[in-house]
């Protein structure tokens, strides 16, 4: 088996979505991790200008994880200028801007600017630039925005598929609709008020059975501390159905308890004297 067998069955998401542009790259390795990233994000066109030791290169493929269709899928150019030729805007990462005057945006902001884009039918793309030095000015030129990450300033080193894949999880997380709370109940669901109130009117009696409420000045308190309690979150079903079962089997327990206590003192009473 090659590194080329297989992989995820992974396509274009959307019909203009950013292009990765990867200049100049230097290692096979970078070039197909960073495949990865782009599947991650929902990805799919990824150009190379000049790589650096040709292409193909099996060991991308071994380093993508299964995302071969995007290299499979990957297109070579000799020049910045030919690789973004057919786009309408052209992003490049930059994490020190020098003598340049141009629009700076951070991940989120780009990515929010490329959905806007895109929803006019437009193409971008995003200049990556080589491992070692990242792209020169010349390269710049050819944006219309520079994208700067708000990393640590003592520390914003990054690989060439960490980059990537930031920017792919803004593109991602632009569109994304999933709930930021979501509690997860499998086969059940979250309980009803009623039906919280149901366990607790039972939790209740069965604490006066067994004599719980012992300061009968406190028991409003401590009742009300008890609802509290389970009002705060969202009980399942599942857990109520639990819940009750404690509760019977405790009272069930004691009142065992109780009967054996009883039934002892009945039988030592009637010892006779010795």
């Amino acid at each position: 088996m090659t590194g080329r067998d297989g992989g995820a069955a992974i396509g274009p998401t959307t019909e203009s979505s950013p292009v990765i542009i990867l200049v100049r790259p230097q290692l096979a390795e970078n070039i197909g991790t960073t495949a990865r990233a782009m599947a991650n994000g929902g990805l799919f066109h990824l150009r190379l200008v000049a790589p650096r030791d040709g292409w193909p290169q099996e060991r991308a493929w071994y380093a993508s994880s299964g995302a071969h269709r995007i290299l499979e899928a990957a297109t070579v150019y000799e020049t910045v200028d030919e690789a973004v030729a057919d786009l309408h805007r052209v992003f490049a990462t930059c994490p020190r801007p020098r003598h340049i005057i141009k629009t700076v945006m951070t991940p989120r902001n780009a990515a929010a600017d490329m959905r806007l884009t895109e929803a006019r039918h437009l193409r971008t793309g995003i200049l990556f630039g080589p491992e070692r030095a990242g792209l020169d000015n010349e390269d710049m030129a050819r944006a219309d925005t520079l994208i700067r990450y708000p990393l640590n300033p003592d520390f914003m080193s990054l690989n060439l598929a960490q980059a990537v894949l930031i920017m792919a999880y803004e593109w991602w997380m632009a569109a994304d609709n999933t709930a930021p709370h979501v509690l997860m109940t499998n086969e059940t669901q979250v309980a009803s008020k009623g039906a919280i109130e149901n366990f607790f009117s039972n939790l209740t009696r069965r604490l006066d059975e067994t004599g719980f409420w012992r300061n009968e000045q406190k028991r409003p308190g401590m009742i009300r501390n008890l609802r509290h309690y389970f009002q705060r979150g969202e009980i399942t079903e599942q857990e109520l159905r639990t819940l009750h079962g404690v509760v019977t089997e405790l009272s069930r327990t004691a009142e065992l308890s109780a009967s054996k206590k009883a039934a002892k003192g009945s039988a030592q009473e009637g010892q006779p004297d010795g």
